[in-house]
């Protein structure tokens, strides 16, 4: 049985030649025990013995894994690495196996000491310790870390704090910067440090930052534990800051601004903009459409093309967009489309006349093709742009059913312009509860090439305009 004391001070490198020598050698872990200078020797074991050497090599991710491991306070923990480090020699994948119960439980141990890294990073507080007149100035600080993590974070002060000298005191290993060089001395008890003039400026500015109205204590305890509270100055101000917090919360919402800024208020009247509000007079509505540039195709239409009909209507006929009959002529559905839509109107018996008869968007959209303009669909800003009158003609009518021809008026009642074939003859509603009813637009019968489609679709919308007239 072989007996290994592991010292505080370098004990990477002592755990990793002491390893190296054991596995070339072959002693098997169950034949080491394994221990730091705080260990009790054991009765029946030999001091470690001059062992053969031999190349060994181990996975990278396993030195860096044990370069960590070793800092930690487990007393266990050089016994753990080498009897994993045996099972390397035969499994090397092992390393990748996160099933593995021992390499969970060292990576565990690793996770620990890099919290504690980072704890000593952040809650570290030098004071100056040095005379005035040194050519160098210098400082000190006293810290109780959970793991002996002074060794492997040193590196990280002495970047930080290269142009001045320091020591970093430990109950059990310390760390001095000196010269530019850094040296590990015994632990250390905690010293008198003196008064530092600039915590006074330090502890201000920590009330400062501090929000109240943002206040999670366990969150706080989770970053900042309160066993470091004790060496950290700012810490003596957080018992009153956690309890005048709701009082401060309060107060910050009595004093917070009562006007929006003008940025929310831009955004406040953009919405605004794109909500119908329309609360004119009846006859002012007409004017306010044909005056309409909420979007382009004002710029290029001849004409807003208004809807048609009895304003106290039961039912409501919602196109999709003004043709090229309908914008020169400024009526709605009077062009090939709305002749095909009268004559099945007259076979289902529905009274146009007595409909209100109107299109989602009032401009026609079209692009140029010689002296023909070519029918375009609208795209979804401007179905939206143009719903504020649709609403306001909703208003205005209160119908008791909307028939809605077409997937641009489904979009702009529904909110919905897809699957209209599988919606056709259903009867859904408008944000505000008005039922419409889906059916095919006659435009969609006029380009049926195939006859049995055209004749189905045909005898749908014929259907769909004698559910209509019922509401009549």
């Amino acid at each position: 049985m072989h007996h290994v004391v592991i010292s505080q001070i370098g004990a990477a490198k002592v755990w990793r030649d002491a390893a190296r020598r054991f596995l070339a050698s072959g002693t098997p872990p169950d034949q080491i025990l394994w221990g730091d200078v705080s260990s009790t020797p054991d009765l029946f074991a030999q001091a470690e013995n001059a062992l053969s050497q031999g190349m060994i090599t181990v996975p990278r991710s396993f030195v860096a894994l044990a370069n960590t491991v070793v800092w930690h306070n487990d007393p266990q923990r050089f016994a753990r690495l080498y009897a994993f480090l045996w099972r390397l020699r035969d499994a090397p994948h092992l390393m990748g196996d996160r099933g593995d119960a021992d390499l969970a439980h060292l990576r565990r141990m690793e996770k620990n000491v890099r919290r504690c890294q980072h704890k000593m990073k952040a809650f570290v507080r030098f004071r100056e310790i040095g005379r005035p007149d040194a050519p160098r100035r210098s400082f000190a600080a006293w810290f109780e870390p959970t793991h002996n993590t002074v060794e492997p974070t040193a590196d990280f002060f002495a970047r930080r704090f290269g142009d001045m000298d320091w020591r970093i005191l430990t109950p059990h290993v310390s760390a001095v910067f000196q010269g530019g060089k850094v040296t590990f001395i015994k632990g250390q008890s905690k010293p008198d440090l003196p008064e530092d003039a600039s915590e006074e400026l330090w502890i201000t500015y920590f009330r400062n930052i501090f929000n109240p109205a943002r206040l999670k204590v366990q969150a706080m305890q989770s970053e900042m534990p309160k066993k470091y509270w004790k060496n950290l100055p700012e810490a003596a101000a957080i018992p009153d800051l956690i309890a005048t917090a709701p009082a401060r919360a309060r107060q910050m919402a009595l004093n917070a601004p009562t006007l929006p800024p003008k940025r929310m208020a831009q955004a406040q009247a953009q919405l605004a903009a794109h909500t119908s509000a329309w609360d004119g007079p009846k006859d002012a509505l007409p004017a306010a459409i044909s005056a309409c540039t909420r979007c382009p195709l004002h710029c290029t239409a001849t004409q807003a093309v208004l809807g048609q009909g009895p304003t106290d209507a039961t039912v409501m006929i919602v196109g999709e967009q003004p043709g090229d009959q309908e914008d020169l002529q400024g009526k709605p559905l009077v062009g090939p489309a709305g002749q095909l839509f009268d004559h099945l109107a007259l076979k289902a018996g529905l009274d146009r006349h007595a409909a209100y008869v109107t299109n989602a968007v009032k401009h026609f959209k079209f692009r140029a093709q010689g002296r023909r303009r070519i029918h375009q669909r609208p795209n979804t800003s401007e179905i939206e742009h143009c719903r504020w009158w649709l609403n306001a003609e909703l208003s205005l009518v209160k119908p008791r059913l909307v028939l809605a021809m077409g997937a641009t008026a489904a979009q702009a009642l529904t909110g919905r312009g897809d699957t209209i074939t599988a919606r056709r003859g259903q009867v859904e509603r408008t944000p505000s509860g008005q039922n419409v009813l889906i059916t095919f637009h006659p435009s969609y019968i006029l380009r049926a090439r195939d006859p049995a489609n055209k004749q189905a679709a045909t005898e749908a919308l014929i259907e769909d305009l004698k559910t209509a007239s019922a509401t009549q």
